[in-house]
């Protein structure tokens, strides 16, 4: 529950952050794609970002923290991520 609190905090500062702000559409796939795809493709996912080694173990380390969520609560966690793209999108 943690982490999903400090994971609304954080998308809710990179996406609302201006009024006027459209959220990139790179950001709301890898989002959901965190929640929903399994770890071999979210780390291939990873790469297009060339990100340091460190930081992609330390991503699949909270991605393997949230697989352990039963399905409906990322369901949950995704409606008001889409919810908040849709605020400040507009």
């Amino acid at each position: 529950m943690k982490l999903s609190v400090c994971l609304l905090l954080v998308t809710l500062a990179l996406c609302c952050y201006q009024a006027n702000a459209v959220v990139c559409p790179a950001l709301v796939s890898e989002l959901l794609d965190f929640f929903f795809i399994s770890e071999p493709l979210f780390k291939l996912n990873l790469a297009k970002f060339d990100a340091p080694p460190e930081a992609v173990v330390a991503k699949l380390g909270v991605k393997r923290c949230t697989d352990q969520m039963s399905l409906q609560q990322r369901d949950l966690i995704a409606k008001v991520l889409v919810t908040i793209v849709k605020k400040c999108s507009v």
